[in-house]
């Protein structure tokens, strides 16, 4: 046994027994038995990882590499998902620690897309490291390995808000689909937010964007951006709006009392301004503007007492004798009284003695004194009773000046009695027709004595009369053409008392005219050549008109005056519950200078109550911005305002653009709304369309619509009606009713249609248009009956009955009335005017001289129904001349001489009754006389 082989050491033949066997398994195919978990080892320490797999993910088609590091380590191998991989795909790498002598083994692998892809788990693709060391095995931990992806779409975007100021902001998003998953990250305008540089902003929660209170300065567009490490995407953009509501001010001051005696109406005002309104937020609620009545104590004139008893007579040869201003004293400014407060007078009639050398003169200086002293009280009473019968009342103030004064040889008497008055049941005689020229024929011994005691009754032999009937006198002067007072045809009228489209029987000159014959000019503009002379400038058909007056514009010089309605949109946006009252007119050129102020009338569709409207007058600048004029119940003398019932008629002294504005103060504001149905069939010939429009109740809104309706080829099928349409907040109604069951049907849905407040109210300039479709059952039916009815909730209501044949040539014309001003867009001249311009300077220069009997101008306004801020007349040159152009202005189609002679006349019968009472001894003819026995 000496001699034979060495012993093995058991221990060492069963280490290279697993290590033979463990190296066949390596070699192996993908079949082969997996490799022991353990492995016999020598003695030593167990392997210790200094770098384990990491988790990872593969990016488009890109392998990843794990990688493991130990020591001390013989082998490391990998396996993933329970199986061990193959030692061709394993690289390794072998190193000594220096530090320790230990052996350090590093590996990699490679693991494809494809991979990942087969692998169809209950779990992630995994992998993780086996260790081998002499004292055994160490395994390293699992990492796991996944496709990274990002998918396009976000599952939530955020969402647009519109947020009062000091509000929560919060906007939800929420990333697409990704792995990893997206981290997220908020931009605003393209600017990164950076949640930890404002307290106010949180971006933590669940990727949310919460702002606590909102600013101004929080307004714009955020957007949601979600990353990973395979793409970015971008969500939808959200607009946040913070707004601000507004807020009234303080009231101010309540105003002066407008009236400056008796009963009338002071105002406060508030603005929408703290805070004012803010992107879109809402306007205050409630009235801008509060008015109460108020009373204002009369101003009371100081009256003298009587006289005193004469005093003793003085040693001068004089007494005294005196009077108090008491009866009664001035009151609340009154004025003082005139004159003097004490009188003295010689006490001896001249027959004091202070030089007894003078004794002998006295009889004779006496004589003389007397003598004179007759005289003198002669003359003076023969003076004032002549004034007194040729003062200006048998001048001007007997109103046949104007349409009786002139008589004629063969006069035709309608009826007997004062032709003034009219009686509608009376017909007056339209056949009388004649001119005459001449001297005058006077049939009264009276009447000849007044007219050579009165300049106005001279016999002119420049003057012509064209007494059309017994109602109205045009006069003309020889210098011109003459000019026959009728009334031009085809206008719409603007008559104090008058709605437009309906039939007056005082004026029978209103022409019936057929919708087809209105104008269908494209542009509402007209101009004319004026100068000295003056003229009348109008836009036929809406309305509108320019009056220039004779004087005001310099002589030997002429301008192009033009007159232009706007036609489209308004660039006057009212503020709050204002609404725009009627058209924009343009008056130019605008380098125009005029003496006197011409006289501009735009048509309005308010329900004139001072009460429930404060109407305002806005003229836009040369920077195109709109400035206010005058409010129309303000005291101002830089422009005046007369508000009829159906236009304002505006007194300026510069050219421009205008327009009125009302704002309501009480929900009883009312505006005048046109209704009007149209029809025509539509291109199936079974289809009827009915057109229903609700328009502002002007004349140029009504233009508008039947120029529309023209080239439609839409037919009025009704007169027109009024609607008065009021600012309670109610919507408005419009509805067609009683249609023949077995004839016509209407198309479901459409025989009801509600317009909300807001589009009515303060709708644009358009007229409001609902279109309704009717069908008939057989093409043998032509006549259609039903009812169209509009009507405001918890307000006014108007039923059109709609009567007719839907064949054009059976069909009945539906006629309107108006005046044709067409044919006379321009006048220029004498003719312009309806009053003469010989009387019209002898009406001036009476009433411009300032009388103590109170004949004067603002008797003359008074008259003329002009009551309000008469401070404008007393700035002008001539107020009686400005009150004329403005009685021009309202009365250019009617030419209601009649109404100035009227209130001529009472002007003369008031000043009678003075003159009774105050000058009982002398007798003053009847002014009325001449006009009562004249016609």
């Amino acid at each position: 046994m000496g001699g034979g082989a060495p012993r093995l050491d058991p221990r060492l033949l069963l280490l290279l027994l697993g290590l033979c066997s463990w190296t066949s398994a390596l070699r192996g195919n993908d079949n082969s038995e997996a490799l022991p978990e353990s492995i016999p080892s020598a003695p030593g320490t167990l392997p210790h990882f200094m770098e384990e797999p990491d988790d990872s993910y593969i990016i488009k088609s890109n392998p990843i590499v794990l990688r493991c590091k130990a020591k001390p380590a013989m082998q490391i191998f990998f396996k993933c998902n329970g199986e061990w991989v193959h030692q061709n795909e394993h690289v390794s790498e072998e190193s000594l620690d220096e530090a320790t002598g230990l052996k350090v083994r590093e590996v990699f692998i490679n693991v494809t897309r494809q991979q990942v892809e087969d692998f169809h788990g209950p779990e992630d693709y995994w992998c993780q490291c086996v260790a081998w060391s002499h004292l055994g095995t160490s395994k390293s931990r699992k990492a796991s390995v996944r496709i990274a992806y990002l998918r396009k779409n976000f599952e939530q975007d955020p969402q647009g808000k519109e947020v009062p100021i000091e509000g929560m902001i919060v906007l939800h998003c929420r990333p697409p689909e990704g792995v990893p998953a997206a981290e997220v990250e908020w931009l605003k305008n393209e600017e990164p937010i950076d949640s930890n540089l404002d307290e106010n902003i949180d971006t933590r929660a669940d990727h949310n964007l919460i702002i606590r209170q909102a600013r101004l300065s929080d307004s714009g567009n955020y957007t949601c951006m979600a990353a990973n490490i395979v793409a970015k995407r971008r969500s939808l953009s959200a607009t946040v709006v913070v707004y601000v509501n507004g807020g009234w001010s303080s009231w101010t001051e309540w105003s002066n009392c407008n009236a400056r005696c008796g009963r009338g109406w002071q105002k406060r005002s508030r603005t929408c301004t703290n805070p004012a309104p803010l992107n879109g937020g809402a306007f205050c609620e409630g009235m801008s503007v509060q008015k109460i009545t108020c009373t204002s104590l009369c101003p009371v004139d100081g009256s003298w007492e009587v006289w005193s008893e004469w005093s003793v007579c003085s040693p001068e040869c004089e007494h005294l004798r005196v009077r108090e201003c008491i009866a009664p004293p001035p009151r609340n400014g009154g004025k003082f009284c005139e004159g003097l407060g004490q009188e003295s007078e010689n006490c001896t009639e001249g027959l004091c003695i202070q030089d007894l050398e003078a004794a002998s003169d006295i009889a004779l200086y006496s004589g003389l004194g007397a003598a004179v002293l007759a005289v003198a009280v002669l003359v003076v009473g023969v003076t004032l009773y002549r004034r007194s019968q040729s003062e200006y009342g048998v001048d001007v103030i007997d109103s046949s000046a104007l349409t009786g004064g002139f008589q004629a040889f063969n006069f035709k008497t309608v009826r007997q009695g004062n032709s003034l008055l009219l009686n509608s049941s009376m017909q007056p005689d339209l056949t009388v027709s004649r001119t005459y020229s001449g001297p005058i024929c006077l049939q009264d011994p009276m009447d000849k004595e007044l007219m050579t005691e009165s300049s106005l009754f001279n016999p002119l032999s420049d003057i012509k009369v064209k007494v059309q009937s017994s109602f109205m006198v045009s006069l003309g002067v020889t210098e011109r053409a003459e000019f026959h007072g009728k009334a031009h045809p085809g206008t719409f009228p603007h008559g104090n008392h008058r709605a437009f489209g309906t039939i007056q029987a005082r004026n029978k000159a209103m022409y019936i005219q057929n919708l087809a014959s209105l104008s269908t000019t494209s542009e509402l503009r007209t101009t004319a050549l004026f100068g000295h002379l003056g003229g009348r400038l109008v836009v036929p058909n809406t309305g509108v008109s320019l009056l220039i007056p004779h004087g005001a514009i310099p002589e030997e010089s002429s301008w192009e005056i033009y007159l232009a309605i706007a036609q489209k949109e308004s660039s006057l946006q009212p503020e709050g519950s204002a609404v725009l009252l009627g058209p924009e007119v343009t008056c130019g050129p605008p380098e125009v200078s005029v003496s006197t102020p011409f006289a501009l009338t735009i048509p309005h569709c308010a329900e004139v109550n001072p009460e429930h409207w404060n109407i305002h007058l806005k003229r836009r600048t040369q920077q195109g911005k709109w400035e206010e004029v005058m409010s129309v119940e303000e005291e101002t003398t830089s422009c005046y305002c007369l508000l009829d019932p159906y236009a304002c008629h505006i007194l300026l002294n510069s050219f421009g653009t205008y327009a009125l504005i009302g704002e309501p103060i009480s929900d009883c504001a009312a505006r005048q709304l046109k209704v009007a149905v149209f029809g025509c069939l539509s291109c199936n010939s079974l289809d009827y369309n009915l057109r229903v429009y609700c328009m502002d109740n002007t004349p140029c809104a009504f233009q508008e619509v039947v120029s529309d309706e023209r080239l439609q080829g839409g037919q009025l099928l009704e007169e027109p009606k009024l609607l008065h349409f009021k600012g309670n907040t109610c919507s408005l109604q419009i509805s067609v009713l009683d249609i023949p069951p077995f004839l016509w049907r209407i198309k479901p849905f459409t025989a009801c249609q509600e317009v909300p407040f807001s589009r009515v109210w303060r709708g644009s300039a358009r007229p409001l248009l609902c279109a309704f479709s009717l069908e008939r059952y057989s093409p043998g039916t032509t006549q259609l009956s039903c009812k169209v009815c509009v009507r405001q909730l918890k307000g006014h209501e108007q039923v059109l009955h709609v009567q007719t044949s839907i064949l054009e040539s059976e069909r009945e014309t539906i006629t309107f009335f108006a005046h044709d001003d067409s044919n006379f867009p321009a006048q220029v001249g004498p003719k312009a005017f309806k009053i003469p311009f010989s009387i019209r300077q002898r009406i001036c220069a009476t009433f411009d001289t300032p009388s103590a009997k109170g004949k004067d101008w603002q008797m003359l306004a008074q008259k003329n129904s002009i009551n309000r801020n008469l401070s404008y007349f007393a700035t002008q040159s001539s107020p009686s001349a400005v009150i004329l152009d403005l009685w021009e202005a309202r009365h250019q189609h009617d030419g209601d001489l009649d109404s100035l002679a009227c209130a001529l006349e009472e002007i003369g019968r008031t000043h009678s009754k003075i003159c009774d009472i105050t000058e009982t001894e002398l007798e003053e003819p009847d002014f009325s006389y001449s006009r009562q026995n004249g016609l």
